[in-house]
């Protein structure tokens, strides 16, 4: 078969609190990419929907959606791997479309996690660990990833105000990103300031700064084949790599902590398919649920060394006007993270980055664009390289 392509791509705004139903939530993000693509409902074969269903009130909302968006009687599949879920349907949507079942495929990623309290979300994300030897013991996102911040502290003298300085660049971009839940300025002295609420802690050595929020949101990402993107499109964006890989749900069954094993496999294998290196790379998207995340992207990439993705930041070369622009929209720390919406939405980023289309935060001419995105505690790694 030919090759596969991104034709369209969409998002709704990221809020604290969405007022409608997941359904006209979904919308939101369909019909953004529906107008970018220039197609209607009609030209859609089949669709995948992903969302994190632990925070769903609706069973099955795959048939809800395609319902309500007009994509009925076409085939329609629900994907799930935690914070990676759109990234995988996307995975999803590149195979139907590359084994010819489907010529047009609509991927809508959403989460609308205001349904249920701060309280009963953090147990749910508690339970992406192993509820029987795990969870139990209290575990929360925050603390699993301090574990690992505190390892690459030990391990490579990375210290708090490293982390800091990404906080500060998620900040720079999230400002100019009208999609973004956060669009504030956020200063390095925020967080040497023990009054300032960026500084306050969470779990040592994360501080309330270097840490994500919630959101409600969701993303479309429209996937052809090469005969339809040639038709419909006049900017096709290339689906060039793809990598996915798991690792065990137990932290007890790891044995490195200073990165994520399933980000460094993933990579590998998307920038094999891709018949590209790091170094090749113009722009990407990583996971930033946590500023320590984002450090181990550098890492574990090949963006820098193990141990010196603390002097990327240092030297702002992941700055837009760096040599590898990394969450030029401000990222999960800016943008939030609607959990089933993260990884379309960083799609979308890239996807218009490709384009020529970003506005504000257009790098300049890029050709190769990257999407790291993670589900649960580096449980799933998903790792797409985009091409023009």
């Amino acid at each position: 078969m030919g090759k596969v392509a991104i034709i369209g791509v969409g998002q709704s705004t990221f809020v604290r609190s969405y007022p409608g139903s997941i359904r006209e939530l979904a919308f939101d993000g369909f019909k953004d990419a529906m107008a970018d693509a220039q197609i209607t409902a009609r030209d859609i074969g089949a669709s995948v929907i992903c969302s994190a269903p632990e925070y769903d009130k609706q069973r099955s909302p795959a048939g809800v959606f395609a319902e309500y968006l007009g994509l009925n009687p076409q085939p329609t599949f629900y994907v799930e791997s935690l914070c990676s879920s759109s990234s995988m349907g996307v995975r999803l949507a590149y195979s139907l479309v590359k084994a010819g079942l489907h010529d047009v495929v609509a991927v809508i990623g959403f989460q609308k996690m205001s349904e249920i309290s701060s309280s009963e979300s953090q147990e749910r994300m508690g339970r992406g660990a192993d509820i029987q030897w795990e969870s139990p013991f209290g575990t929360m996102m925050p603390a699993y990833y301090a574990m690992y911040a505190r390892a690459h502290m030990e391990k490579y003298g990375t210290s708090p105000d490293d982390l800091a300085l990404i906080r500060v660049k998620a900040a720079t971009y999230g400002q100019l990103n009208d999609r973004a839940v956060y669009r504030k300025p956020v200063t390095f002295d925020m967080f040497t300031d023990p009054e300032n609420r960026m500084a306050g802690p969470v779990a040592s050595p994360l501080r309330v700064g270097d840490c994500c929020a919630n959101a409600d949101g969701s993303s479309c990402i429209i996937v052809t084949s090469e005969e339809k993107a040639k038709a419909l499109s006049r900017k096709p964006v290339w689906i060039k790599g793809l990598g996915a890989a798991s690792t065990s749900v137990n932290l007890a069954g790891r044995d490195v902590f200073t990165g994520l094993t399933v980000a460094r496999q993933a990579g590998q294998q998307a920038y094999k398919m891709a018949g590209v290196t790091a170094g090749d790379i113009d722009v990407a998207e990583v996971h930033d649920c946590f500023t320590i995340a984002e450090m181990m992207a550098y890492e574990d990439l090949g963006f820098a060394k193990p141990g010196e993705g603390k002097d990327l930041i240092k030297s702002k070369e992941t700055y837009k006007e760096g040599s590898i622009p990394v969450n030029v929209d401000g990222g999960l720390l800016s943008k939030g993270h609607p959990i089933g919406a993260t990884g379309g939405s960083q799609i979308r980023t890239v996807v218009l980055q490709l384009r020529g289309e970003a506005g504000d935060i257009q790098v300049k001419d890029p050709e190769i664009g990257l999407v790291h995105n993670i589900g649960g505690v580096g449980l799933y790694g998903n790792v797409t390289i985009l091409g023009r």
